[in-house]
């Protein structure tokens, strides 16, 4: 039996992948190299590794933050993070103590000192992303971050980041005005169809859904929330009466790509199931495709249970249909 060289098998393992993990590594090295032009350290004049820099924005743009939640949305290693926390604390830019709803978790808190250097970070690092986009013309920028945009929510950032999972100041929530269920419809048609590759079938049943709703609605038992992330719509979300005495029905929740990852999604169910208890259903219900795994989650954290899943051809897509159900 003849053994290769590690260099013959990395040749071999390079030769088959696929054009598109080719690509993604490109870009990747591309990125890297980008992010690398701009480090924190050099180009915005700090004394701050990008390591270093990412804790402190985490730490500033979160009410409550703690070590774990550190460790996990940045994947890093808990000696290396713990490390990191008492060169902070040495500095005098966080102090640490007991997390008020887990004792035996750590609570991370900036001091006037950090706020200020978390501030010039974000300064500079603003600076410098403007000065990289100027570069542009605006019709390129534009596709520039509709491209970001898109990485982001199809690479599932929201789920990857906890820290980010909770609610970001300005995210506010509101019930529906004239326009709002056009708004809906348009949203869920077009972000499905990027997205997910919903043809104009999915539309038509949005319309519909929208349609029904607004013909019969009343106010005890129906309720359509919007969801604003600093003064712009950001996600929508219905309370509906199901087909059975006492049940509600959740629909048609979406949170927009650039809003994902503030807690928008989970305050919007939030908000609907606890609608729900207060008119006296005596539970919920709803329906989605295994595909969407991020609202799923959200559903799952709400204390939703699937209760039955079935393959289905719509839409233009092969999907698994799923079931889910609270007890209120």
């Amino acid at each position: 039996m003849t053994t290769g060289t590690a260099s013959d098998m990395t040749s071999g393992a390079a030769r088959d992948a696929t054009p598109e993990v080719r690509e993604l590594r490109r870009f990747n090295r591309f990125y890297t190299n980008l992010i690398g032009a701009l480090d924190y350290g050099r180009h915005l004049y700090t004394p701050f590794t990008l390591t270093e820099a990412r804790v402190l924005y985490e730490v500033a743009h979160h009410e409550r933050v703690d070590a774990a939640d550190l460790r996990a949305s940045l994947s890093l290693d808990a000696g290396y993070l713990s490390r990191l926390l008492g060169k902070f604390e040495d500095r005098e830019l966080i102090t640490r103590g007991k997390s008020e709803q887990d004792p035996r978790r750590q609570r991370i808190t900036l001091t006037d000192g950090g706020r200020e250097a978390a501030g010039l970070l974000e300064e500079r690092s603003q600076d410098a992303a403007g000065s990289l986009l100027e570069q542009l013309p605006d019709e390129d920028r534009a596709r520039l971050v509709d491209s970001m945009r898109t990485i982001r929510a199809l690479l599932g950032e929201g789920a990857a980041h906890p820290v980010e999972n909770r609610a970001a100041a300005g995210v506010t929530l509101r019930t529906s005005r004239p326009g709002d269920l056009g708004w809906m419809v348009e949203r869920n048609a077009a972000l499905y169809a990027a997205e997910y590759g919903f043809d104009l079938s999915y539309e038509a049943l949005v319309a519909r859904i929208i349609a029904e709703y607004a013909e019969a609605f009343d106010p005890r038992w129906d309720r359509t929330w919007i969801a604003e992330l600093d003064g712009r719509r950001a996600g929508s979300v219905m309370c509906v009466r199901d087909e059975r005495p006492g049940v509600a029905r959740l629909r048609l929740l979406l949170v927009e790509p650039d809003a994902r990852g503030h807690g928008v999604g989970r305050q919007l169910v939030d908000a609907c199931v606890e609608f729900a208890r207060e008119a006296g259903y005596g539970e919920m219900v709803l329906w989605t495709n295994s595909v969407l795994g991020a609202a799923r989650r959200i559903y799952q954290r709400a204390g939703f249970e699937l209760v039955a899943e079935s393959a289905h051809r719509s839409f233009g897509q092969d999907l698994v249909g799923q079931d889910w159900r609270m007890v209120l």
